[in-house]
C-alpha cells in the first residue's frame, strides 16, 4: 500500500445487513411491480409459476449480488475519504450512474423493451444502491471490536 492510501477494511456485517436489506427491498418492489414488471419482459404469472427453476438458486444469486454490490460501495466510500452515511449515498448513486444506468439502458434498447421496465428496474438500483451505501457508509467498526 503507497503512503497516504486509504486503508479499506470490510465490516462484513454492515455488508451483509446491506445485502439483506437490498434482497427484502427488491422483493417488495417487484411484489408491488409485478404486473408492470411481467409486462415489460413479455411474460404472465402463469409462466413464472410454471418456470420450475429452484427459487432457492434465484434468491440465493440475489443475495449474493446484493452482498457483492454491498462491498463494492463500501470500499469506494471509504477509498473517495471519510466513511460517512452521505459520503456512502454519494458513491452509491456515482455507481449507480456510470455503472448500472448505461448497462441497463443498453439492454434495453436492444432487447427492444418498454420505458417502464427501464424505469422499474434503474429505479429500483437507485433505492436499493442507496440504502445499501447509507449502511455500509454509515457503519462503522469500533476500533478494537469486530462490530
Amino acid at each position: 500500500m503507497s503512503v497516504g492510501q486509504p486503508r479499506i477494511r470490510q465490516n462484513y456485517l454492515a455488508i451483509t445487513l446491506a445485502a439483506i436489506a437490498c434482497f427484502l427491498l427488491e422483493a417488495g418492489w417487484y411484489s408491488i411491480f409485478m404486473q408492470p414488471w411481467l409486462n415489460g419482459i413479455g411474460r404472465s404469472r402463469e409462466w413464472l409459476l410454471g418456470t420450475g427453476i429452484n427459487p432457492a438458486l434465484q434468491y440465493g444469486a440475489a443475495l449474493l449480488s446484493a452482498a457483492l454490490v454491498a462491498a463494492v460501495i463500501s470500499g469506494f466510500t471509504q477509498y473517495t475519504g471519510a466513511q460517512t452515511t452521505l459520503r456512502g449515498i454519494k458513491v452509491a448513486a456515482g455507481l449507480w450512474l456510470g455503472g448500472v444506468l448505461p448497462i441497463v439502458a443498453t439492454e434495453c434498447v436492444f432487447e427492444l423493451r418498454t420505458y417502464q421496465l427501464f424505469s422499474l428496474n434503474v429505479g429500483f438500483w437507485l433505492v436499493a444502491m442507496a440504502v445499501m451505501g447509507a449502511i455500509v457508509g454509515g457503519w462503522k467498526k469500533k476500533a478494537g471490536t469486530g462490530e
